[in-house]
């Protein structure tokens, strides 16, 4: 081979070629840097959020939820740590030994946890909720890849049953779903905080992306109830619901001075502890349920009579033949009676002795004293559900009607609400308004009645308890008390019910000063008894003499104050 002669084997492309080939590799290269910005800049969003559903996890830092307690800050709901276990199924890698162990530890069938498990559709399912920390350590330990721990709470109620009404619960997520609970959600449950992670495929966190978001806790409430009293009232409004074999009951002690509500019990009941089978037994009854309070509401219509001029306590009202025709109805008193005064027609119970006072009265005048006492308007109490009772408009009402409503037929109300109102006999004529929080001061009221009718009224209710009255069971020893019974028929389909009754008593004490009010309501005695003396009253006693000496509160009276009727005294009736 010569030199400076080409090799045969070489071959030259023609220049056209070569031009065409760079062209295609400088495209191709203009095609890749290309797709690198549009990657990079325009589509950098979308593949940033792959990335990080892949390997980014936001940790929810749960905020702890107040506690519920009583005026005394003792608690009625609190919060305690668990552990609630979780997977990403994308991420599960477990053996079928680990399947088995972790399925037994759970206490669930191995199917139903390869089934929760094996949902590659999502990242995040509950394998089991609020476990205790010691079972999820237990958990952790079988080193299944893809399945974690996260701190929750439960809510846990010391109070059980005895409070449940008042408190409520809450369900899995810890929201409210009855009682104060629902209604402070927001108070109590704070805000939960966050912390966004890089974890690797075996849930290690690797980095943390950005700073903590911290929890904030919720706030506590105190309740103005006292945990103590509570569960007295509880004790004895079971023990009568039971021995009368009632279909249901409740009992409220309100602080005369204050309108707090220190106790607020009812039957039937459930346990937030562990709420099944609540049909029928999770309803406030004393605030969401009316009923025909009958002659419980003598006082009010009978302090309207004072008020109006045309009576005075010793006034005399004939009640004979114990029988009154309106029209084409007629009034009937359990007894007959004769001429009584105004106090006795308070302490014998006459429905016609309270119907013919009030027919005196103008019907919008009887109608104002019944609004200004409350009745016909909820107590804005706070509470879920409550209900405002009724109230006819006073233009509708015939004479019969009128009569009938002056001992408690033809309105409904509330049980607080009947107990709110005789806060105008214990306080010199001013209703009080009520509330279910502890409060810091003495709320200011309104004046119903003249301090004069006030006192007026408050000693006929202590005529009540007394011998010839319809409530000497309601007695307490060492403590003078005032109140006043009731005994209503329960109102069905078609009119009222011959054997169906409410029976029902209302009182304060020491009469003196009085300091507490309670009342007490039995749905549908059924043992023999049921008027309101016989079946509530011994409750309003039993519950009386034990809050007062909880609370500590002077006799006002001798230890020798009962006075028992002699055994062959006729029972004072009275049927409404």
């Amino acid at each position: 081979m010569r030199t400076g002669t080409l090799p045969q084997h070489i071959i030259r492309l023609p220049a056209w070629r070569r031009r065409v080939l760079l062209i295609i590799v400088l495209s191709g290269f203009a095609v890749l840097v290309g797709r690198g910005v549009y990657l990079q800049s325009l589509h950098k969003g979308f593949l940033q959020k792959e990335g990080d559903a892949r390997y980014s996890r936001a940790i929810k830092l749960s905020a702890h939820r107040g506690m519920i307690t009583d005026r005394y800050g003792e608690p009625l709901a609190i919060s305690t740590p668990v552990e609630s276990i979780w997977a990403n199924p994308t991420d599960v890698n477990a053996t079928t030994e680990q399947i088995g162990k972790l399925s037994k530890l759970l206490d669930l069938k191995p199917a139903e946890l390869s089934k929760k498990l094996a949902n590659n559709q999502r990242e995040f399912v509950y394998v089991k909720r609020r476990v205790s920390p010691e079972l999820a350590q237990q958990v952790m330990r079988l080193n299944i890849a893809g399945v974690f721990m996260q701190r929750e709470y439960r809510r846990y109620y010391p109070g059980g049953e005895v409070t449940t009404h008042l408190v409520g619960f809450t369900g899995i997520d810890e929201n409210g779903q009855e009682g104060y609970e629902l209604q402070y959600q927001d108070w109590l449950s704070g805000k939960p905080g966050s912390r966004r992670v890089i974890k690797d495929r075996q849930g290690h966190i690797i980095e943390d992306l950005e700073a903590v978001k911290v929890p904030q806790d919720g706030h506590d409430l105190a309740l103005s109830i006292d945990r103590k009293i509570q569960y007295l009232a509880y004790r004895e409004l079971a023990h009568a619901v039971e021995i009368n074999k009632a279909k249901a009951g409740s009992a409220i002690v309100l602080d005369a001075k204050t309108g707090e509500v220190l106790a607020m019990v009812n039957l039937p009941t459930y346990n937030p502890n562990n709420p099944v089978n609540m049909a029928g037994r999770s309803r406030n009854r004393a605030i969401v349920d009316t009923f025909e309070p009958g002659s419980t509401l003598k006082p009010v219509s009978v302090g309207a009579a004072l008020e109006s001029g045309h009576f005075k306590p010793d006034s005399l009202v004939q009640t004979a033949p114990g029988s009154f025709k309106i029209g084409p109805a007629t009034i009937h008193d359990a007894h007959t009676e004769g001429l009584l005064t105004v106090s006795q027609v308070i302490q014998k119970s006459s429905n016609v002795g309270s119907a013919k006072m009030a027919l005196t009265l103008e019907p919008q005048y009887l109608w104002s004293v019944f609004n200004r006492i409350g009745f016909g308007t909820p107590t804005h109490i706070g509470f879920p559900g409550e209900a405002s009772g009724r109230l006819r408009n006073y233009k509708t009402w015939r004479p019969i009607e009128q009569a009938t409503m002056s001992f408690g037929h033809g309105i409904s109300l509330t049980l607080l609400q009947l107990a709110r109102a005789y806060t105008v006999f214990a306080n010199d004529g001013e209703l009080r308004p009520v509330s279910l929080l502890k409060l810091k001061d003495v709320p200011v009221g309104q004046q119903v009645f003249s301090a004069q009718t006030a006192h007026q009224i408050k000693d006929m209710l202590e005529l009540v308890v007394q011998p010839g009255g319809t409530a000497p069971r309601a007695q307490v020893l060492g403590y003078r008390v005032a109140g006043k019974t009731g005994t209503a028929h329960k109102l069905g389909p078609g009119g009222y019910l011959a054997d169906k009754y409410v029976a029902s008593f209302v009182g304060m004490a020491p009469a003196s000063n009085p300091r507490l009010i309670i009342a007490v309501m039995i749905d549908e005695p059924s043992n023999g008894s049921y008027y309101g003396g016989a079946v509530a009253a011994p409750v309003f006693s039993s519950v009386m003499a034990g809050a007062l000496r909880m609370l500590a509160i002077p006799q006002d009276a001798p230890n020798n104050n009962i006075v028992i009727p002699p055994e062959n005294a006729p029972e004072i009736k009275e049927v409404v």
